[in-house]
């Protein structure tokens, strides 16, 4: 991974649970692996989307890999609290994977490719190491399908950053859109894609709280020193920004992102 522009704190790691368990049903209500599959998870982070993967799929073998030991070791204490005894994780590096090619039935990557310098040769290299006829699962966002109400200059600026950052650190925050093509150049067949839209409003507290509190603002929250530092926003706008964003939390807000969803099988 090129660099994981969110970092690696407490913080960091309570968000993406958060986002994974607020964005279950919407995200994985129709991900199941068959029984005695071998599975691939690629960049599994401290293991929220696999504990999801794992109970959904209990009679899949599931291999999840990360580069980040502090993050493995998190999530292999997050599977032994949960009595998870299909899931195996593993040191790393997707650029230079420890397995035989044809090794597995499926391919999992949940908000990794956004975060890659080279998503297309990723693909093509990952699609090696499925047999034929195994398939691939991409799950990703898209920052530039954010908008909402009230409306804010500053708060769009603030978002506008975050997809600046993640941009010259050699990522792509609006990746989303390009999964199908991405799929498509690396030789994937029976490509299909499902926007999944996260429409928020007072109406519905779970997500308030969930999704446009601890996950999006969060995340907007957490490059402010970044930002600063790079000289994209002066400090009053971008905090104003982020208040703006607080307000499409409140009782007349509302919020709307999309997530993207691929699917795709190997020759």
């Amino acid at each position: 991974m090129h660099g994981y522009v969110h970092g690696y704190s407490e913080r960091e790691a309570e968000r993406l649970s958060d986002q994974a368990e607020t964005l279950e049903d919407l995200l994985h209500s129709d991900t199941r692996f068959p029984p005695r599959s071998r599975v691939l998870e690629v960049g599994c982070g401290t293991g929220a989307q696999t504990l999801i993967l794992g109970r959904n799929s209990p009679e899949a073998r599931i291999v999840a890999i990360d580069i980040s030991r502090e993050s493995l070791a998190e999530a292999k204490t997050m599977a032994v609290r949960r009595g998870m005894t299909n899931v195996e994780f593993r040191a790393a590096d997707v650029y230079s994977l420890p397995f035989d090619r044809g090794s597995f039935h499926h391919i999992f990557i949940c908000f990794v490719l956004e975060h890659l310098k080279s998503p297309l040769d990723v693909l093509k290299t990952l699609k090696e190491f499925l047999l034929p006829g195994g398939t691939i699962t991409l799950i990703e966002g898209d920052h530039g399908s954010a908008y909402f109400y009230p409306d804010s200059d500053d708060a769009e600026r603030a978002i506008r950053s975050q997809i600046e950052i993640q941009k010259r650190s050699g990522g792509n925050a609006l990746i989303g859109r390009e999964l199908y093509p991405l799929l498509v150049r690396a030789g994937f067949e029976q490509v299909r894609v499902s926007p999944r839209m996260v429409y928020v409003d007072a109406s519905r507290p779970g997500l308030v709280e969930g999704f446009t509190k601890n996950t999006f603002i969060a995340m907007i929250e957490g490059i402010r020193d970044k930002v600063l530092q790079l000289g994209l926003m002066e400090q009053v706008v971008f905090d104003k920004g982020v208040q703006d964003l607080y307000r499409t939390a409140g009782e007349e807000g509302v919020f709307c992102y999309t997530f993207f969803k691929a699917c795709g099988v190997a020759s």
